[in-house]
């Protein structure tokens, strides 16, 4: 028996949007978030849609009332998109919507990790809070990366009087009309904030570690924009409304906008810290999918970064249900233990930050990975438009989601098996 729990009313995990923010805390201060989603009213993909499908379920251009056929569509597409998949292959049927796990903790058993029994207490929302607790052989997380904010330590953030949000509770631009905005950050979702509230705000000033990281287009973009202004990082804010930065300059400010990303959590998981979350690394986890002293009953789905990433979390989906089912076996625990110490030591030399553990970015990973599944690897075509999409991105920010020059790399994708499969028709209510 499978079951999935989804504490929200329909599937779409960060693509079911909710533009409910006002339960939420600013900050995210708190252990459960009320608000899972950080879509924004205005968000589009950042990728072309043909590269995002799963494999054996292209994202397909629908015609219709409300729907979005650009090649680089609104949030609520691909919302749709996982809504139509949930129902041709019958997912529906195995979630229990409106449902928060509060804990999973393993039963005491018989002194075997790799054989223990999972605890779950459930939280029912639709039955007033009622909680009940159930038992199952293995858990597989898959919580999503993108719910709960990182933060930075700014020397005066807790004492700051005026408005500081991050956003993940951000949705649109009007609350800032005429205001004064410093955004922290400087993130591609963080630029395309940026732009919206230079339609409405007074002033935008960019604050980053660094002003190298700026690409072509948004350095494009500033030039353009009278009211975008860059800046150094914060030193400190003050009680007055400054915030000053390192340089010695400073700001009035009616408002800060962090948008400084995610944090891995499982606030619901004890694990007796056989898992832990370390400058935002989870780990160990094998092949970030199985921790070794618990797996094959405990894994994670999900947790790589910097990737396409729907093909690659369906080869960790085959792959953990290929373990579970007995179709293929784990190395021993010693051994998979043996692979992360040698992965983290390469990411080491590689002058790669514990905090970026999971940014995958290298195409080759992703076939490897999915050798260990019989999975096929990425189309060249894929991964070519993902390439020119990111490319394009970093010169014609404004542009880049309307205007390309992949045609040939467009019918390639059209024309491969991917999008020739036949799919039957689907019928949803939007």
């Amino acid at each position: 028996m499978v079951v999935l729990f989804e504490q929200k009313h329909d599937v779409g995990g960060q693509w079911l949007f909710d533009p409910d923010v006002e339960k939420e805390d600013p900050l995210g201060a708190t252990k459960f978030m009320e608000v899972h989603s950080s879509i924004y009213n205005s968000l589009r993909l950042l990728s072309p849609r043909e590269i995002m499908g799963y494999t054996d379920f292209p994202f397909l251009v629908k015609e219709g009332l409300g729907r979005d056929t650009r090649r680089f569509p609104g949030h609520r597409e691909l919302w749709l998109y996982l809504k139509e998949f949930s129902v041709h292959f019958g997912v529906r049927e195995l979630i229990r919507f409106n449902t928060r796990v509060e804990y999973v903790g393993m039963l005491e058993g018989n002194g075997d990790v790799n054989d223990v029994d999972y605890d779950l207490s459930i939280d029912r929302v639709e039955r007033n809070g009622e909680v009940v607790e159930e038992v199952f052989d293995a858990v597989v997380v898959g919580n999503g990366q993108y719910s709960y904010p990182q933060l930075p330590s700014i020397k005066g953030m807790k004492t700051w009087k005026r408005k500081q949000m991050h956003s993940h509770v951000y949705r649109v631009p009007q609350p800032f009309q005429n205001q004064v905005v410093v955004m922290v950050g400087n993130s591609l979702s963080a630029q395309d904030i940026s732009m919206e509230l230079a339609g409405v705000a007074k002033e935008v000033h960019i604050s980053s570690r660094s002003q190298k990281n700026f690409m072509e287009g948004f350095s494009k973009v500033i030039s353009k924009h009278e009211k975008l202004h860059l800046r150094p990082q914060i030193e400190s804010l003050e009680e007055d409304g400054r915030v000053l930065f390192v340089d010695g300059s400073f700001v009035v400010a009616d408002a800060i906008l962090y948008c400084t990303g995610y944090k891995y959590s499982f606030p619901f998981l004890d694990t007796k810290g056989l898992v832990t979350v370390d400058d935002n690394r989870v780990g160990p986890l094998y092949h970030h999918t199985f921790p070794p002293l618990l797996a094959p009953s405990l894994s994670f789905v999900g947790i790589p970064r910097k990737i396409i990433a729907f093909p690659f979390f369906e080869s960790q989906g085959k792959w953990v249900a290929q373990v579970l089912s007995g179709k293929r076996k784990l190395p021993s625990p010693d051994d998979m233990m043996r692979s992360v110490q040698e992965f983290y030591r390469q990411r080491e030399a590689d002058g790669i930050p514990k905090h970026e553990t999971h940014d995958i970015i290298q195409f080759e990973y992703a076939d490897k990975y999915a050798d260990k599944t019989g999975f096929p690897h990425l189309e060249e075509w894929r991964k070519k438009m993902c390439l020119v999409a990111l490319d394009n991105s970093d010169v014609h920010l404004e542009t880049y989601r309307d205007s390309w020059d992949d045609e040939e790399l467009l019918q390639e994708a059209l024309q491969s098996p991917h999008f020739t499969q036949h799919i039957g028709p689907i019928i949803i209510s939007t």
